[in-house]
């Protein structure tokens, strides 16, 4: 009998790191100093999928760019969406530098205003009424403080959540997420309660419906994605929270109208919304944040990643004052809750997001890159979905378009000639090209990178005999 724990997963995020045509771009792309520093690294990290063996060594990191050690520049469309305001951004170099020699740490007992300035700021900017905040080192660690504060607040402890969906690698993250990479190696029971239900995924629909585009698709399948959700809550009865990426990083995108069934369906039930804004939040999808698409307002929010400029981690969870009733309790007390210095990262991210007006920038030159991977999907028949909101998009990869078969190999194959070409991206789902530029990017750089995708499509079509 097959250990089922020891099987491969399938990769849902990112590329293989071991595959043929890994080796093969290695063995072209590496000098001397790149592979003995990547040998080194192998030798002193604990292995994991996804991150190891590494890519390559980063020597510079500048705006929407990257520079290795081979001297080689990439645009960087991956940035794990942390490059909001892109590398190394001066004005946040230089808060971090004056807060240092100001206050550079704060016992977790003590108060200290630049923890206090970023919490009011994350208020103020909040969709609804989201008035309480809490800090963590992380997006995972901040996921599960806003689990614990919705069993506190509920006096349950089942969640409903999304197969595929990724909320951390924590113990308590890696429950409610839905991804194979992260759950089924882990020996033993994870959280309990932690239903999972088939997400919305228009193009590919688990519940079977036909990808019709637009109102056409609503009228047929009823939004039975989101009905599910509701079937789900009434038959278990006692849900402390539904869990979910407002738009998954995939990217899918939910049907319209989805969040506002999922809000009452929750209201109706008993159960707080969460959301998981740790990719999609401070303007990655054309609005500060990405539930705004859908004018809902969770119970929960929480955000991390481009919190801290690029350069530091934070993260943090939004709430209700409602659901601030744990007074007696310690939900997180992380040593570094309330750094000083992290928290100045972050309240200068947020500013110079304002300032530069990159979720507008987001917003516009998005919708130009929709428009333009379009016009590439004219031009290929093996694109077989575009789609994406703001500065996340997705180009999903077919051998047959009626079929939907998944071209993984020809995804994998576009991925490395696009590097050689000075393009980074990640492959999700094994055959979709991520695309989540920064949010200082420009209309020039947009168009390299179209035409690099365009000319490696190409190659690689013609290499593989399509």
């Amino acid at each position: 009998m097959i250990n089922q724990k020891n099987q491969k997963p399938e990769l849902s995020e990112g590329e293989s790191n071991s595959s043929k045509r890994r080796a093969e771009w290695e063995t072209n792309a590496h000098n001397t100093v790149t592979r003995t520093i990547l040998e080194e690294d192998a030798q002193y990290f604990i292995n994991q999928a996804v991150s190891s063996p590494c890519l390559s060594v980063v020597k510079n990191a500048d705006g929407a760019w990257l520079e290795d050690t081979n001297g080689n520049r990439y645009l960087d469309f991956h940035g794990n969406n942390v490059h909001h305001i892109g590398y190394g951004h001066p004005e946040l170099k230089q808060a971090i530098a004056s807060q240092m020699d100001a206050l550079p740490f704060a016992p977790r007992r003590f108060a200290c205003e630049s923890a206090l300035e970023l919490a009011k700021k994350l208020v103020e900017i909040a969709p609804g009424d989201l008035s309480k905040v809490l800090f963590t080192t992380g997006g995972s660690d901040a996921i599960e403080v806003a689990l614990k504060i919705a069993r506190v607040a509920t006096g349950r402890h089942k969640t409903i959540s999304f197969w595929d969906s990724f909320h951390g690698a924590g113990f308590g993250a890696a429950s409610v997420g839905g991804e194979q990479l992260f759950r089924s190696h882990v020996a033993g029971p994870l959280l309990s309660g932690t239903e999972h239900v088939a997400p919305f995924a228009c193009y590919r629909c688990p519940y079977g419906y036909p990808d019709l585009n637009g109102k056409a698709q609503i009228e047929i399948c009823k939004t039975t994605c989101a009905d599910f959700v509701r079937y789900v809550l009434e038959k278990e009865g006692d849900v402390a929270a539904v869990i979910a990426e407002p738009v998954r990083a995939v990217p899918y995108l939910p049907p319209p109208g989805y969040w506002k069934m999922m809000r009452q369906a929750c209201n109706d039930h008993g159960a707080l919304l969460i959301f998981d804004e740790i990719p999609t939040g401070l303007g990655k999808t054309g609005k500060l944040f990405a539930c705004e698409h859908d004018e809902t307002v969770p119970d929960l929010l929480v955000l991390g990643k481009a919190l801290g400029g690029g350069i530091l981690p934070i993260a943090a969870v939004l709430a209700r004052a409602e659901l601030d009733v744990a007074g007696n309790f310690a939900l997180g007390h992380y040593t570094h809750e309330k750094n000083p210095v992290t928290a100045k990262a972050a309240l200068t991210t947020i500013e110079i997001i304002e300032q530069l007006g990159l979720v507008e920038n987001a917003a516009v030159l998005g919708n130009y890159m929709l428009e333009q991977l379009n016009l590439l999907k004219e031009k290929h028949s093996t694109i077989g979905d575009v789609r994406g909101l703001g500065l996340l998009l997705g180009v999903e990869l077919v051998l047959n378009r009626e079929q939907k078969t998944p071209a993984n190999d020809l995804a994998e194959d576009v991925l490395y000639r696009c590097l050689c070409k000075g393009l980074s991206f990640k492959i999700t789902m094994g055959n979709i090209l991520t695309l989540t530029p920064p949010l200082i990017i420009t209309r020039e750089q947009i168009d390299l990178s179209l035409k690099i995708i365009d000319e490696s499509l190409a190659e690689a079509e013609k290499a593989l005999g399509l």
